[in-house]
């Protein structure tokens, strides 16, 4: 099972680290589409990633065109994630699926909405209260991609006893 993370043109450093270290420890490669909104070398994501940059898989891409036509989304399980999103983001049944891709967009305008329409069937929200514009984009990241996890039955992760089963 593989799980990529796609982060699409993202603005605040600290999130993108803690994305990045969230990946690092659910074994997630970490997609990032430029423009980023900051050096990937600044002390704020190093600092959100803590040492875990050494364990994470990461592939660059120059723009979302280029990540698309890498990955078509005709030819991959690829989910758009979005506050417009057309179905729950537990609705879609990862069980069957080899390989999933998350893609987020920009903490201020999200995916393009041209790419949302297309892939309307695609799109997936996080449910909240209608008066609040959305959550905090890796907070949105870790429910989503936890959720696929879930579906997988958390295969490859390392269940750890508890302290007090000692």
């Amino acid at each position: 099972m593989k799980l990529n993370i796609v982060m699409v043109e993202p603005e605040i450093p600290q999130n993108t680290g803690n994305i990045a270290r969230t990946c690092a420890a659910i074994g997630a490669k970490l997609h990032l589409v430029y423009p980023l909104g900051f050096s990937i070398s600044e002390k704020a994501v190093k600092r959100a990633g803590l040492d875990y940059w050494d364990k994470l898989e990461i592939e660059e891409h120059v723009s979302l065109n280029a990540f698309l036509k890498k990955y078509p989304p005709e030819e991959n399980n690829m989910f758009f994630s979005t506050t417009k999103g057309k179905n729950v983001y537990s609705e879609p049944d990862y069980r069957a699926m080899k390989e999933v891709f998350l893609l987020f967009g920009k903490e201020t305008k999200g995916l393009p909405e041209d790419l949302l329409l297309k892939y309307i069937n695609k799109t997936i929200r996080i449910p909240m209260r209608k008066t609040l514009r959305s959550l905090n984009l890796a907070n949105s990241v870790n429910i989503v991609a936890y959720e696929v996890l879930r579906q997988w039955n958390f295969e490859g992760l390392e269940e750890i006893s508890s302290y007090f089963d000692k």
